[in-house]
Formats: C-alpha cells, sequence, structure tokens
C-alpha cells in the first residue's frame, strides 16, 4: 500500500490496483485536483476542508468513471455520488478493495451548532493492510486497524482525546491529517504528545505532498 499526503485531511490510496482519493478539501494542493485514474472518491463530509466545492468538480470531470462516495447529508448538499453508511461495504477497483463506512456524526465543535453527518472509512484489500480514515470524529475505533490516519488537532478536538483515540484503535502504523489548524511552532507539541503517549511504535510524521509504503 503507498498513501500520499495531498494537503490536510486529504491522501491518495494505492493498494491492490487501485487509486482511492480521500477528503479533497479546500487545504488540499492544486495537485490534489489534477489526479486522473481513480478508482473512488470518498468525501466522510461536507465541510469544505474536505471537499473543495470550487475545484472538485475538476477532479470529478477528470474521473468520470470513479466511484463517487459520500454520506446521505452530503450527498443531498452537493449533488455529490452515491450514499455511504455506517456498516455500508463498497467494493472498488480492479483487485476489489473494500470500502466499509464507520461512523454518523461529526464531532461537537460546540453544543450550539447543529451536528452534521460523518461518515468515515475502512478500507482493506486481501494482501494488504486495513487503513481507517474517520473523518472528523474520535467516536469510533473499528478492530483490525493496521494504519490510522489521525486527525491531529481540530476546533472540536484537544489532545488527550487524540491520545486517547489513538490507543483505543491501536494501529500498526499512523500519520497526521487534519493538520494544517497548527502553526509550524507549536506542531513538534503535538505529534511529541501522540509519538510518546500514544503507544504505536510506527509513528510517521508525513509533511504535506509525502508519500510512504506500508
Amino acid at each position: 500500500m503507498r498513501i500520499t499526503r495531498f494537503g490536510h485531511a486529504a491522501i491518495l490510496v494505492e493498494a491492490a490496483e487501485t487509486r482511492i482519493l480521500i477528503d479533497p478539501g479546500c487545504f488540499s494542493l492544486d495537485a490534489t485536483f489534477e489526479l486522473e485514474d481513480l478508482d473512488a472518491i470518498v468525501v466522510t463530509h461536507q465541510h469544505p476542508d474536505h471537499i473543495d466545492r470550487d475545484r472538485g468538480p475538476n477532479l470529478i470531470a477528470r474521473n468520470p468513471e470513479a466511484t463517487l462516495l459520500c454520506d446521505p447529508e452530503t450527498a443531498s448538499v452537493l449533488e455529490f455520488g452515491s450514499w455511504l453508511e455506517h456498516g455500508d461495504e463498497v467494493e472498488t477497483g480492479i483487485k476489489g478493495i473494500t470500502l466499509r463506512g464507520v461512523g454518523a456524526e461529526h464531532a461537537v465543535i460546540v453544543p450550539e451548532l447543529p451536528r452534521i453527518a460523518n461518515v468515515g472509512v475502512l478500507l482493506g484489500a486481501d494482501g494488504e493492510p486495513t487503513l481507517f480514515h474517520p473523518g472528523d470524529t474520535y467516536a469510533h475505533a473499528p478492530e483490525g486497524v493496521d494504519v490510522l490516519a489521525l486527525p491531529l488537532s481540530a476546533p472540536w478536538g484537544k489532545i488527550s482525546e487524540t491520545v486517547d483515540f489513538v490507543q483505543r484503535v491501536s494501529p500498526t502504523t499512523l500519520f497526521p491529517i487534519h493538520d494544517l489548524t497548527i502553526s509550524e511552532l507549536s506542531y513538534g507539541t503535538y505529534w511529541g504528545h501522540v509519538s510518546n503517549f500514544g503507544g504505536v511504535a510506527d509513528v510517521r510524521k508525513l509533511g504535506q505532498g509525502a508519500a510512504t509504503e506500508v
């Protein structure tokens, strides 16, 4: 499995001869929206840092054969793709990567704001690691996660909750996403707590645009 970060919450997962892009949002690199030959595009929820409404249509036009997946609420708001709900399983790609929806609601930001839908994705295939991208919530810790795309900082989280989430998921490998909310000077504080207290030996501090093999 090859994982490439495309800025903030956006990642490209290449495994089993299949290319899946998750959460191409407004903080994503321009190169995100020039990608082609994608088998699936997954959006965990409707916030602009997870789906760019301006640049997204060009990405979809470049990938007319891609399966488009998101929660029902996002599908209705953006007229985007097919539904993916908690527990749903969708198979895509040449060798059949399975994507399973995990969760239903975005984490609480402040009580006064209505909660929107959020469906994370658990991605796996025979002979490949299982990867979990939770979107914007720490509520669910599915079993059997090999690789965790970890939201490192957000208005809805604090570092003790981040570390607890890592411990509950207990992946073999993790790397950061959702981290453009952190200044360069303070990044090491967040990452240091995850590295020191998360209990994961293989932590990979991937920058924006960086790639890794798992």
